[in-house]
């Protein structure tokens, strides 16, 4: 049996070669000083997954305002990606530009994305890869319900501009509904700063925040 072995969230994104639609290429070495989205899906041909690839070209444009590469992938040969594409493109209008990896079960069982209670078939996984090849982020979604497409576009953001101003991101950033578009402030460490810690961007000392 060939090991599945899921990167965990912070770890280095595995080094592997893959053949995609649009040639081969190293991951993550392609990407690296960018962020990354490689998400699974079960099979081309498929009603949610085709919903899923017009999503996800629908918002390739915003991936790219936010320096993100977008890589989708199943265990289905090149060729059927490459008349998948085609197809959308065809009957939809919708042109797929991202790369599309035409994974081997030993690269699907590597990222952990094999489901063993169904078949061959590569389950709706979603990794957020940053620009050093960091794991931020894993999302897993059973075969029958179909991916959020903005949630993906957001938690990049998020990520991006938590890094960016040290802060934290609140519930449905940014229409949060306590504090709207701001972010949270990180608590404070001593005693003298939580002190400090009054205003109207404060509901207590543990729990204050900012527009950025």
């Amino acid at each position: 049996m060939i090991e599945s072995n899921i990167p965990l969230i912070g770890d280095r994104f595995p080094e592997m070669e893959v053949q995609t639609t649009q040639g081969k290429m190293s991951l993550p070495g392609k990407y690296e000083g960018k962020w990354f989205v490689l998400f699974s899906h079960p099979a081309d041909f498929t009603p949610v997954c085709t919903t899923e690839f017009v999503g996800f070209q629908k918002k390739y444009h915003v991936f790219k305002e936010l320096n993100t590469e977008l890589i989708g992938m199943s265990v289905d040969q090149v060729f059927s990606h490459i008349k998948w594409a085609d197809w959308i493109h065809e009957n939809l209008n919708v042109e797929i530009q991202f790369p599309i990896i035409a994974g081997t079960e030993s690269i699907a069982h590597h990222l952990g994305i094999i489901h063993p209670g169904k078949g061959t078939n590569t389950v709706r996984a979603v990794f957020i890869v940053d620009p050093k090849s960091i794991v931020r982020a894993i999302l897993y979604y059973p075969q029958e319900l179909g991916r959020n497409i903005s949630e993906i576009v957001r938690m990049v953001e998020g990520f991006q501009v938590s890094e960016k101003y040290g802060v934290a991101i609140p519930a449905n950033w940014p229409n949060n509904e306590l504090i709207q578009d701001h972010v949270i402030v990180p608590p404070p460490t001593d005693q003298a700063t939580a002190k400090e810690r009054t205003g109207d961007n404060c509901f207590d000392w543990w729990f204050c925040h900012k527009k950025v």
